[in-house]
This record gives C-alpha cells, structure tokens and sequence, in this order.
C-alpha cells in the first residue's frame, strides 16, 4: 500500500514463459466444473464484507481520520502500518501520527475506546504490518520470536482482533532451490509461517487474518516462480503463495492488491492490464479456479473458497493506480457473483459467496466523498 499519492508499476523483471502457460490449459479446462463446487457453502449477502485501511500512523494527502469516525459501512479495519525497527529486526513498532503531521490526532486512550466501540459494534480492527516502506525479512530465527511477540504487544495493548500481512517490496523473495510452494526452504518465508502459526495458536479460533499481496506476488506464480529451472527469474515471482497455501486453513481473508501492477496472463493465456472490470476479473477467478504454478500441471495452487477471497481496489485516482469506476466495479461483482457482465473474459464458474472488496483506503474514500463505500452498501444492500 502506497504512502505516497502514487508510485511506479512494479515492472516484471522476468522474461515470458507463454509456453508453459499454455501447457496448463488443459488442465484448467478439466478443473473448470469441478473448482467452484468445492469448500463450503457460500455465504448469505449480509456476510459480505468491506475492507479499508486506515491511515493511523501518517499523513499522505487524504487527510486524517479518527477511528472513532470511520463510517459504519466498514466490516474490517486495518490500522495502517506496523513497521519493522529495521528490515530483518522482526520488531515491529506502532504508533498513533504526530500531532504535527496529523492535526486532529486523538489521544492514545480515546483511540482505544474507538477500538471497542468498533468491535462492539460487530467490526473487526486488525494492525497492518508492512505496507510500501516497511520492509520485512524474518531471515532468522530470532527475527521470528521477536516478530511474534513485538506483534502480540501491539495487539494486546489496544486490545486488537488479529493481524493483516502486507508485505511488499523485498519482503518475500525465494531462494534458488526453493522450487516447490507446497514445501518452502526459505528461511523468511518459513519463519514468517510459523510465526503467524504461532499468533493463531495464541489467540484461537477468533484470530482475524488477512492478507494484501501484490499481483507480482501471487498470480504472476501461474507464469514464473522464484528464480525458475534456469535462473534468470525475479526470486520475489510468486513468493507469496507458499505463505498462503501453508495458512490457508488459518486465513479469513485474501484480498489481493488488483493495482501497482504490470500485466499479468490470466487462465486464458491472454495478458490482462489495470483499468476495467476485465483485470478484476481474470485476477479473481485465478484464486478461486486455482492455477499451475509456473505453468507446471503436476504442482498446482488449489483453489480458495470464495468466501476466503475479496477484491481489491482503490477508492480513487488519488489513490493508486488502478482505480476504476464504481460501473466496472459492479460489472467485476456481477461477473464473479452472478455470471453476468463478463465481457471477453470467461470465467471458470460464479461465486456468488465472494466475501467483497477490500480497498486502499478508508481515508481517501472519504476524501472522495465515501464513493468506493456508498457503492458497496448499494449493490449488496
């Protein structure tokens, strides 16, 4: 999630490998009926949810919001960011925005009664750790330990309902030999498995988990992973999917950043670019259709239950690039949910348990006027 108003596409450093893709087609074409039937039943329209982060430890032009004044409509608030002390430290720091970056700020003690007012309310209030500029490498074992319980003192201390994982830049990478997803060697992604692993154990069964990879991270893995069979590959293609595959059965939500991207192939073999209902599409339905990894049948990303999978958006231009119209917004919603408005895209079933949208972010809807919000509460009533 971007700091600033706007950055730089990550550019995929990695070279075409349309061969393999194709290869997997066949196996997409035998998995198309029986994917969607699979995993629980999808869940009654009041579940859907809307997920927005709110900018608590710094200003970047959208101006500043309390917590206590986040608007009702949203379901999950992640508190935006938990920063490491250093890159590969594991300590993880949180504080409320300066006085001087952030007029209006409220104090610590009024904003963990907002906290409880939310979750009494029936919300979620979950610290975000990462974002843009914080990098995080739990190359260690140290680095996890501390990882764990610097992250437990931020949730105990404002009484929080879980974690949402937002690593971005050099946070994940995968080293050379790490060729397998299902059986990750890397010490920064094995470390960081087993610490939130160890944060659920703590916490239980009502330990909120959510993520926001980039598409670099996760659907580009269909494409490219790691390094590839001969090297040469960007290490950080696809590095985000042994982390999600391990924590599948431990994850509330994956809600996928579907902006700051290059293009990315989709189950079709085609190239689909940021803009329009066509790239929310195809990036979804990639989750919930599951995909050979880097084009190899025998090693396949299974398929995530809908209700485990939101879209993400931003809620305006200021936002991030990527932003589209609240139109293709509820074409993306209509085609995943219902199989209407598709367009060219072909989906491999309809979710109508699809669990909502997640979008960067709170503060910048509200400076657009709560449009990306109002839209939701809308169409799903």
């Amino acid at each position: 999630m971007d700091r600033s108003l706007s950055r730089h596409l990550r550019r995929l450093t990695v070279a075409t490998a349309t061969a393999c893709a194709l290869a997997a087609s066949g196996l997409l074409a035998a998995e198309a009926s029986a994917g969607p039937s699979t995993g629980p039943a999808p869940k009654a329209a009041a579940d859907h949810a809307l997920v927005g982060y709110l900018h608590t430890s710094f200003a970047n032009g959208s101006g500043y919001t309390r917590l206590a004044d986040v608007p009702d409509s949203w379901d999950i608030i992640d508190l935006a960011f938990g920063e490491p002390t250093s890159a590969t430290s594991g300590d993880i720091r949180f504080s409320l925005c300066p006085q001087t970056e952030c007029p209006g700020v409220e104090t610590k003690e009024e904003f963990k009664a907002a906290v409880k007012a939310k979750q009494a309310a029936g919300k979620k209030v979950l610290i975000s750790i990462g974002g843009q500029n914080g990098q995080v490498q739990l190359t260690t074992t140290q680095a996890r330990d501390t990882f764990v319980s610097s992250v437990s003192a931020i949730i105990d201390e404002y009484g929080l309902d879980g974690l949402d994982i937002d690593f971005e830049g050099h946070s994940l990478s995968l080293n050379a030999d790490d060729t397998d997803f299902k059986n990750p060697k890397t010490p920064s992604i094995v470390n960081l498995i087993s610490a939130v692993k160890t944060l659920k154990s703590k916490y239980g069964s009502g330990f909120t988990l959510t993520m926001a990879p980039e598409t670099f991270f996760v659907q580009l893995g269909y494409q490219f992973y790691g390094t590839g069979k001969w090297g040469g590959q960007d290490p950080r293609a696809g590095a985000y999917l042994p982390v999600i595959h391990a924590l599948r059965d431990d994850l509330t939500l994956l809600h996928v950043q579907d902006y700051n991207s290059g293009p990315i192939m989709g189950l079709d073999n085609q190239y689909h670019s940021m803009g329009g209902a066509d790239f929310h599409i195809a990036m979804t339905d990639m989750l919930l259709t599951g995909f050979p990894v880097a084009g190899d049948t025998n090693n396949v990303f299974p398929a995530l239950p809908p209700e485990k999978v939101a879209i993400g958006m931003p809620a305006s231009v200021n936002a991030g690039n990527g932003h589209v119209s609240t139109a293709e917004v509820n074409k993306s919603l209509n085609c995943l949910t219902k199989g209407t408005d598709c367009g060219s895209y072909r989906t491999h079933g309809t979710w109508p348990g699809l669990r909502g949208l997640m979008t960067w972010s709170i503060n910048w809807d509200r400076h657009n006027n709560g449009e990306f919000s109002k839209n939701f509460d809308a169409y799903f009533g």
